[in-house]
């Protein structure tokens, strides 16, 4: 009756255990009043019952990469459900099918409240989606038939490298220590950037730092850290060490150990706060707060045991991205939810891939120091011209993170992932 969190990803279970849920007419709260957290994506799951709304203080339900063609309109009625994945269902309601690859929790919830008939919120959407439809209509109407075929041809591209097809996996190994710590981390290798033209590191290095401030909330709801591929020995090690025997080398500062570089950090916070003559504390306090009263910090290890990067601090000078970096390992670590580093993940390899494509094609202009162009970078107005090098595709490794026996516990990108940015990016799976 404690139990508080079901795991049961990555198996071939066909429905869920029985006695998981309560029979009909039992008492309410069943035998799991606690249960808040149930995972089972990667199963063959056929069937969601209504009877999962019997689970009282249900706040995370994970269900991707089954087989259910429905979802329960009773899973409207779980009280505290917050977060919910059904991505990698093959659904009956295609719209139902859109949303859970495109919609918060809350939208779909209420679309199975209104019976899955479009009510309330779900109406505005499919009114959007007629909008969008008909102005669509309009400019090919109007002689802008084009318009759609160039918006396709200049969609960047990625293609993912499956492990299974990968010679040699870069693999992340977790230890139980981060749990308590920041248990969250994704990670994957990205090939082909070229940053050598004109300001390019520059811009990549500013677009790093804009979704740290944005999405990453100040880094407070995750943090990102990018490092040259070739610099790094693995096997890498997620791990967990005292903040006086962690020691890094941090970007541009020689070796210190975590406790003395939080404090020095912490004063240069302080001086930066007195300059402004604020009360509030600036983004950097607020970070380096999260390790508060944290016995042990988190790192990650390469394999000849120097701490690469130490979150949501800072990355190190041993594999710092330089202008002749063309391969990148990618982080994400978050002590919020695994959600949260996929999505901002997702973003990240859709910036760089901006990045990249605009570096290609303006390699004469390539010392305009907008940087806008990192983020948007412009359409190909002839995609004929100059067309080979600017689609080719960035190439994606996926990386597994496992525990210390080997199990999986995150793949970096699965089929669901980069769904986030389907519109602006094509995959090649």
């Amino acid at each position: 009756p404690q139990l508080q969190a079901l795991l049961l990803s990555g198996n071939r279970l066909r429905a869920l255990p029985g006695g998981l849920l309560p029979p009909a007419g039992a008492v309410p709260g069943g035998p799991f009043p606690l249960l808040s957290r149930l995972e089972a994506a990667d199963n063959e799951v056929a069937e969601l019952g209504a009877d999962i709304a019997a689970l009282p203080a249900l706040k995370s339900l994970d269900v991707a990469n089954n087989q259910l063609r429905e979802l329960p309109a009773a899973l409207a009625d779980c009280p505290r459900l917050k977060e919910a994945n059904f991505r990698g269902n093959q659904l009956k309601d295609k719209r139902l099918e859109k949303m859970v690859n495109g919609c918060q929790t809350k939208a779909i919830l209420e679309y199975l409240r209104a019976g899955g008939r479009g009510k309330g919120k779900a109406e505005s959407t499919r009114e959007e989606a007629r909008k969008k439809k008909r102005e669509k209509q309009q400019k090919k109407d109007g002689g802008d038939g084009e318009q759609d075929e160039l918006e396709e041809a200049s969609k960047l591209l990625v293609k993912v490298l499956h492990i299974s097809e990968n010679p040699a996996p870069l693999v992340v190994k977790a230890s139980p220590g981060v749990k308590d710590v920041r248990p969250f981390i994704v990670c994957c290798v990205l090939k082909g950037v070229n940053l050598k033209p004109g300001n390019a590191l520059k811009r990549f290095l500013s677009m790093q730092t804009k979704l740290h401030e944005d999405m990453c909330e100040k880094r407070t709801a995750a943090t990102i850290a990018t490092h040259d591929l070739q610099l790094i020995k693995g096997p890498l090690i997620y791990d967990v060490q005292p903040p006086d025997e962690l020691k890094i080398m941090p970007l541009g500062r020689k070796e210190i150990k975590a406790k003395d570089l939080l404090r020095q950090l912490q004063l240069e916070a302080e001086e930066q706060r007195k300059q402004k003559k604020r009360q509030n504390v600036s983004g950097l306090h607020r970070y380096l707060q999260l390790l508060d009263g944290k016995d042990n910090y988190p790192c990650l290890v390469d394999a000849e045991g120097a701490v690469i990067s130490f979150p949501p601090i800072t990355n190190s000078e041993k594999t710092k991205i330089r202008k002749d970096t063309r391969d990148l390992f990618l982080e994400v670590t978050s002590n919020t939810s695994l959600q949260i580093c996929k999505d901002v993940m997702d973003t990240l390899i859709l910036k760089i891939a901006e990045l990249n494509r605009s570096t290609l094609e303006n390699k004469e202009d390539s010392g305009s120091d907008n940087e806008s162009d990192a983020l948007c970078g412009p359409v190909n107005s002839n995609p004929g011209h100059n067309a080979q090098p600017t689609n080719l595709p960035l190439l994606v490794e996926q990386v597994r993170v496992v525990d210390t026996d080997g199990n999986l516990k995150v793949l970096y990108p699965s089929k669901t992932d980069l769904s986030t940015v389907s519109s602006l990016l094509t995959v090649i799976r």
